[in-house]
């Protein structure tokens, strides 16, 4: 299990929190299965988008690289049993804070992003 937990970690931060971060949609779309869908709240407001939408959104704003606001993703915990795991993350960008849960699943022996729930919170 630790093994596990360590593979996930290297996919959200080598994959997820850096794609998010440089903007690329290669490294944000190999960390999320294909029909993985993104849930949630955004100021207030719904949030729903499959991944390819979210991709998409990625693609067309500045990345938080080269835009010079702050950025930090953080793991607050992993959980796995068997095959199915559950990352609490926090992830400052732009102007935002986002608290999310990821649900992982291991798909041909590799930890894949199947579900992201988030939520803009004050801090």
């Amino acid at each position: 299990m630790k093994e596990d937990s360590l593979a996930i970690t290297a996919v959200l931060e080598n994959d997820y929190f850096q794609g998010i971060y440089e903007g690329d949609i290669e490294k944000l779309g190999r960390a999320m299965y294909s029909d993985s869908l993104l849930f949630g709240d955004v100021k207030g407001e719904p949030y729903a988008k499959t991944r390819n939408q979210y991709l998409e959104v990625v693609k067309n704003r500045q990345s938080v690289k080269d835009s010079g606001k702050p950025f930090k993703g953080t793991i607050i915990s992993i959980d796995v049993i068997n095959t199915i795991a559950v990352a609490k993350v926090h992830v400052k960008m732009y102007d935002f804070n986002y608290d999310e849960f990821l649900s992982f699943h291991k798909i041909n022996n590799q930890w894949m992003i199947v579900n992201k729930m988030l939520s803009d919170v004050n801090l």
